[in-house]
């Protein structure tokens, strides 16, 4: 059984973006805003993914669909920190922007081509 594209991109970065917000307990400062860093960040993931699999839907390249994912997750991550403060950038942009690169990847490969 296969999944269309924003299907698939919706459910890779929801499970992605839920990881990347429960990772946020490695980090004991954020111990009173965890319950915010998980929902943004399983949003943020439901989001890029959603997107970036309506894109791959109709950019049939690999590197676009990459491309793509990474900026849009890279947006979205950005919004975040400027809402958590640039202590937390790096933190904060590389696992977005690496959700966004595996969804664009997952969407190319796997999604359904129609």
């Amino acid at each position: 059984m296969s999944f269309s594209k924003p299907m698939l991109g919706l459910a890779v970065g929801g499970v992605l973006g839920l990881m990347d917000g429960l990772s946020g307990f490695f980090e004991p400062s954020l111990a009173p805003v965890m319950g915010s860093v998980i929902t943004f960040s399983l949003l943020k993931g439901l989001v890029a993914g959603f997107t970036t699999g309506y894109v791959s839907k109709r950019v049939h390249s690999m590197m676009l669909g990459i491309l793509v994912g990474m900026g849009i997750a890279g947006v979205l991550s950005l919004l975040v920190v400027l809402r958590a403060g640039m202590a937390l950038f790096w933190d904060i942009m590389v696992p977005g922007m690496l959700l966004g690169a595996i969804v664009g990847f997952a969407t190319q490969r796997f999604g359904r081509k129609s």
